[in-house]
């Protein structure tokens, strides 16, 4: 058999109880039946993809697959089921893929978790924040910290070996105390990966239009102490930090991020969801109505991007800057037939003279370029040195 190229799936379910204080993503509350006209016209588009689109996916092979959100398990069980087994028959699958469901608690059970398992989901992704209820209520999650505890377990129970938990710092009233006490707990429950993200304000979000009902938001000092008790304590517990937000059990990456990073080709399914194939970016239309009325009939697409070579060269550089690892200058010579140095000399010398960027041979003697614990730091002023 041919040696297929590999290729990820996003599955896009928009659904929430309600938006939480902090959130810009595309997602919202709906009714069952408004759930079940999406459901259905997911599966049409992806379809309709595979009927019109299919035969460039022959040398294809599915390896990972990531329904995300909003909170897909707020959706039936049953549907979401009935997506990946459509997957499944209209896609080459690899023997081994990843497939992961976003979860959050308070939407999770033990019945949920046992069809997501039974369907062949094997990774799951729970949205904590914080294990302080006061902090969740603050910024509009609808779950408590017990109700975590029994989604965890719940997972655990019926299988799931593969479990990220989503943790966050800088959040309203929350210290540095709160935040290195709640990190140890989370730890006790040793899951297989953590991303820790920092509270980021954006625009349109309550947090960002109705700032006085969210203070005190902790000073750049205390933000930046959170920042780096993230890494002292996850090294010190045995997690690797293979990328600026997430860390992981060795063997335990999130194989489907990583594509993102190091711009593997997937395939984007769902109202506002990208796809990156063959250096064209395609996104979705977000307009519900407009989704459910022309899934199955017609493209979807409401942005489609071809990708110059400068364009491919810039994103090759500042996703791949965001893995500890780095970029292989020997992958950007197969992928670009140019010599990284012919192109990005001045940055790249500029950046390890600043000591933002250091340059290192692996076993195999191939050379690397990766940020430095600086670097990491300013990292987005370091990668749009690489703009071309």
């Amino acid at each position: 058999m041919k040696n297929r190229q590999r290729l990820g799936i996003y599955i896009h379910i928009p659904f929430c109880v309600k938006k939480c204080a902090y959130c810009d993503f595309l997602s919202f509350p709906a009714t069952k039946e408004v759930q079940e006209k999406y459901m259905s016209s997911l599966e049409s588009d992806i379809k309709y993809c595979v009927s019109k689109y299919g035969a460039r996916f022959d040398d294809y092979i599915v390896d990972t697959v990531f329904f995300g959100g909003g909170t897909p398990s707020y959706v039936s069980p049953q549907l979401i089921a009935g997506i990946l087994k459509t997957l499944k028959s209209e896609f080459a699958f690899d023997e081994n893929p990843e497939i992961s469901i976003e979860c959050n608690p308070g939407t999770i059970d033990d019945e949920k978790m046992r069809v997501y398992a039974e369907s062949g989901f094997n990774r799951c992704s729970i949205g904590l924040q914080s294990v302080q209820d006061d902090l969740l209520k603050q910024i509009g999650r609808i779950h408590t910290f017990k109700e975590f505890e029994e989604g965890f377990s719940a997972a655990r129970n019926a299988g799931f070996k593969n479990i990220n938990i989503d943790v966050m710092s800088a959040l309203p009233g929350q210290s540095v105390t709160d935040y290195v006490n709640g990190l140890n707990k989370i730890i006790e429950y040793k899951p297989e990966h953590i991303s820790a993200y920092s509270l980021i304000v954006e625009e349109g979000t309550p947090v960002y239009e109705h700032p006085e009902s969210f203070l005190p938001l902790p000073s750049e000092d205390d933000e930046r102490e959170m920042y780096y008790e993230t890494d002292r304590i996850l090294k010190k517990a045995g997690f690797d930090r293979y990328e600026i937000s997430n860390y992981s059990k060795k063997g335990f990456e999130c194989r489907h991020n990583v594509g993102y990073w190091e711009r593997k080709d997937y395939l984007g399914f769902g109202l506002g969801a990208s796809s990156l194939f063959e250096n064209v970016r395609m996104k979705n239309i977000s307009d519900m109505n407009k989704y459910i009325g022309n899934a199955g009939k017609s493209d979807l697409y409401e942005d489609i991007e071809i990708l110059t070579a400068n364009d491919c060269m810039e994103e090759f550089m500042f996703l791949g800057l965001r893995m500890m690892k780095g970029v292989s200058s020997r992958r950007f010579l197969k992928l670009f037939n140019k010599n990284i140095n012919d192109v990005y000399a001045e940055p790249l010398e500029e950046n390890i003279k600043n000591n933002l960027l250091c340059k290192y041979r692996d076993d195999s003697g191939e050379s690397w370029y990766c940020l430095t614990p600086h670097g990491i730091d300013i990292s987005n002023t370091v990668m749009a040195d690489f703009m071309l």
